[in-house]
């Protein structure tokens, strides 16, 4: 088996991403030996917004929330990304 290249140092995360844009990281690690990771405090990052609707909008996706027995925001994000991803399988071959 051939050896790998050690990873260099990188004094900033700008220096590490530009290196990796540039090196195919099979030179540098074994991924067969790759452990899947997990990382249970870790919180995907969100970006609060302020999104104007139509009031009859609003009520209608509040009763849609209170049918499911869920937050209305958190009802609004799903309907937000599956019309996403329809979008994306869309255009997926354009």
């Amino acid at each position: 088996m051939k050896s790998k290249k050690p990873i260099p140092e990188f004094k900033a995360e700008e220096a590490e991403f530009k290196f990796w844009e540039k090196h195919d990281s099979t030179d540098y690690l074994d991924w067969d030996k790759a452990k899947k990771a997990v990382f249970p405090n870790l919180k995907p990052s969100s970006q609060t917004i302020s999104l104007r609707l139509p009031i009859a909008m609003l009520e209608d996706i509040k009763i849609m929330a209170n049918k499911r027995d869920v937050p209305y925001q958190s009802l609004m994000k799903v309907i937000i990304a599956d019309a996403i991803a329809r979008e994306r399988q869309t255009n997926k071959g354009k």
